[in-house]
C-alpha cells in the first residue's frame, strides 16, 4: 500500500512541476521571453543616456542595464555582453563627468551595473567603482545633517530616508557587493535596512503606502519593495537573523498583490483603486516578484505561476513597434493627492518600464 501512495505522489508531483514549467516555458508567438528580451536589450543598447536634469545617470537607466546584462547572461549572447560593456567603457575617460554623485540612494544605486558587469569580466576598474559607491552608502558625510547622522548612529544608511523605493535602490548596491566581495558587512546592511522599512512602513493587507505621510498603495513604489525583498532572500545566508523577518513580508505581500491582480494580468495605477488605469512598470515588477518567489519554492506555484504568466502575457501586449514599453507612469514623487496619482503622465519607452520588462524575461529563462 505504501509503495503504491509513494508511485502515486510521484505521479502527481512530475504532473504538477511539468504543469508550473509549461506555465514559465511554453508561451504562444510573440510572447516568447528570449525574444521578447532581445527586442528590449538591444533597443537599450542603442539608446542615448537617461540623465538627470542632463548632468548625471538615471537610476532607472542602471536599472535597465542590469535587466538587459541578466538577460545577456542567461541567453549567453556574447555580443550583447560586449555591448553592454562598450557602452559602459566611455565612464572610464570622456564620460567620466556622467557618473551620479555618491550623496543619494538613486545615485549611489549606480555601483550595481558595475558589480554586474565585474562578475561577467573580472575586470578590477568595474569592481573600484561598485565598491566606492557601496562603502560610501554608509560612511558618514562631514557635512551630514543631524537626522543622518541619527541613522548612520543606528547602523543604518546615511541615505536613509523611509521611501519605498530605497528598498531596491539600497539593497541592490549592498547585495551586489557581496556577491563580489563575499563580505557579510553588505549584505547585512542591506537586511538591516529591509527590516526597518518593513517595520515602519508595511500595511496589515501587507502593501505598502508611498511614504509615511503618502497614504496611497502607487503600483511602482510598491514595486520597488516586490522587488527588492526577493532579490535579497535569495543570496541571504540561511541562517541570517533577519531572514524570517523578510520572508514573512514578502510573502504577506504577494498574498495581497495576488487579490488585487486585475482579471486581465495587470495591476492599477493605484493597486487597490479599480478606476485607475493598468500600469505597466508596475505590473512588471509584480510579475518578477511572483517568478522568482514560484522559482525558490517560496509561492505556491499551482496560484502564483499561472498568475504570472497572465501578467506576463498582458505585459507583452504592451510593447509597441519601436519596441518601447507603453503606459508607463513617469518619474513620481510622493504627494498627498488622490488625483495627483491618477493624472500622471504615461510614457512609450521610459525605462522605469524597459526594466522590470527585462528582469522578468531574464527571470523567465530559469534561475
Amino acid at each position: 500500500m505504501r509503495k503504491v501512495f509513494l508511485s502515486l505522489l510521484t505521479i502527481l508531483s512530475f504532473q504538477f512541476t511539468s504543469a508550473q514549467q509549461n506555465s514559465f516555458i511554453k508561451f504562444p508567438a510573440g510572447s516568447v521571453p528570449d525574444e521578447t528580451g532581445k527586442r528590449l536589450a538591444y533597443h537599450f543598447v542603442d539608446g542615448r543616456h537617461e540623465l538627470y536634469a542632463g548632468r548625471y545617470i538615471h537610476y532607472a537607466e542602471v536599472c535597465t542595464w542590469n535587466g538587459a546584462l541578466d538577460y545577456a547572461v542567461k541567453t549567453k549572447d556574447q555580443k550583447l555582453i560586449k555591448l553592454l560593456q562598450d557602452k559602459f567603457e566611455p565612464f572610464f575617460t570622456r564620460e567620466k563627468p556622467l557618473l551620479p554623485p555618491m550623496n543619494h540612494v538613486d545615485y549611489n544605486m549606480f555601483g550595481s551595473v558595475a558589480f554586474k558587469l565585474y562578475q561577467i569580466t573580472k575586470d578590477e576598474r568595474y569592481k573600484k567603482i561598485g565598491l566606492a559607491y557601496a562603502d560610501s552608502q554608509w560612511e558618514l558625510p562631514d557635512n551630514a545633517k543631524p537626522e543622518e547622522k541619527s541613522w548612520a548612529d543606528k547602523g543604518y544608511s546615511w541615505q536613509t530616508r523611509l521611501w519605498i523605493d530605497d528598498m531596491y535602490m539600497i539593497t541592490v548596491v549592498q547585495n551586489e557587493a557581496y556577491k563580489v566581495t563575499g563580505d557579510r558587512k553588505y549584505i547585512d546592511r542591506a537586511a538591516k535596512e529591509m527590516v526597518l522599512y518593513l517595520d515602519r512602513l508595511q500595511r496589515p493587507n501587507g502593501l505598502f503606502y508611498h511614504a509615511p505621510d503618502v497614504p496611497y498603495i502607487w503600483a511602482r513604489g510598491a514595486g520597488w519593495m516586490a522587488v527588492g525583498m526577493p532579490d535579497l532572500l535569495r543570496d541571504l545566508p540561511k541562517d541570517h537573523k533577519d531572514r524570517p523577518r523578510i520572508m514573512e513580508g514578502y510573502l504577506a505581500m504577494m498574498k495581497s498583490l495576488k487579490e488585487f491582480q486585475r482579471p486581465d494580468g495587470m495591476w492599477n495605477q493605484l493597486i487597490d483603486q479599480a478606476d485607475f488605469w493598468p500600469e505597466t512598470s508596475g505590473t512588471a515588477m509584480f510579475t518578477y516578484a511572483f517568478i522568482i518567489g514560484v522559482q525558490q519554492g517560496w509561492l505556491d506555484a499551482a496560484t502564483y505561476a499561472p498568475a504570472a504568466r497572465k501578467a506576463w502575457l498582458a505585459m507583452v501586449s504592451h510593447i509597441d513597434e519601436r519596441n518601447n514599453v507603453t503606459e508607463v507612469c513617469i518619474g513620481t514623487g510622493k504627494k498627498n493627492d488622490k488625483q495627483y496619482y491618477h493624472d500622471r503622465p504615461r510614457n512609450a519607452g521610459d525605462l522605469h518600464g524597459q526594466a522590470p520588462y527585462l528582469w522578468c524575461a531574464a527571470a523567465l529563462l530559469g534561475k
